[in-house]
């Protein structure tokens, strides 16, 4: 919901970063799988209930992800490859992290499995809306060019607002199922919005 505010506020910031990073040992793939080891890691964390820990890697990792971006830019090498591998770690990420919250919470706090479930449930329809329409708005030449390898739709939940709510159970994972139940929610409404979104861009 302001991913967009965020990227415009954010671009200079994280380009003065690209800048500093940009030496040939660091590419933009090595910076990819920093924040995807990282945020295996964090998943791991919150499995064993190491619940600081977890939030500093998960943290961590999606400032990396932040700087992949912008790196690839400056060496004008976007989409192809990296973008794919980009966006695969972050649904890896995002998707094991869920699961690792489950874990931990379930074992240390009593918490039930079945709002974790509802929160795949619905990144799986979410992430298969817009990628669906990122594919074929590419064959059908109706692309959404915001400086990013897919063509993203906006939504209720995007990028921010994630990295928030995993923050967010992870500081408090005695409520993380209540949370859960609430953010699967506003996902699902997001993938609602991001289906007639594709399908009226699409007609």
């Amino acid at each position: 919901m302001i991913d967009s505010f965020l990227r415009r506020h954010l671009e200079s910031p994280l380009d003065r970063c690209a800048r500093a990073l940009d030496r040939p040992a660091i590419t933009p793939d090595r910076i990819t799988a920093a924040g995807l080891v990282l945020g295996l890691g964090s998943a791991l964390a919150a499995g064993l209930q190491f619940w600081l820990l977890a939030l500093v890697l998960w943290i961590v990792s999606r400032i990396a992800d932040g700087l992949d971006g912008p790196l690839a830019r400056r060496r004008s090498n976007t989409g192809g490859a990296g973008g794919f591998f980009d966006i695969t770690a972050d649904f890896v990420v995002y998707g094991t992290t869920v699961v690792g919250v489950a874990v931990g919470a379930s074992a240390g706090y009593d918490a039930p499995w079945w709002p974790f479930l509802l929160v795949l449930l619905a990144y799986y329809i979410n992430g298969t809306a817009f990628l669906a329409f990122s594919s074929i708005a590419e064959r059908n030449g109706r692309t959404i060019d915001d400086g990013r390898s897919l063509s993203f739709l906006g939504g209720l939940a995007e990028g921010a607002e994630t990295i928030a709510v995993h923050s967010l159970w992870l500081l408090l994972p005695g409520i993380s199922w209540q949370i859960a139940v609430v953010w699967a929610a506003v996902v699902g409404v997001s993938s609602g919005q991001r289906i007639i979104a594709g399908y009226r861009a699409l007609s």
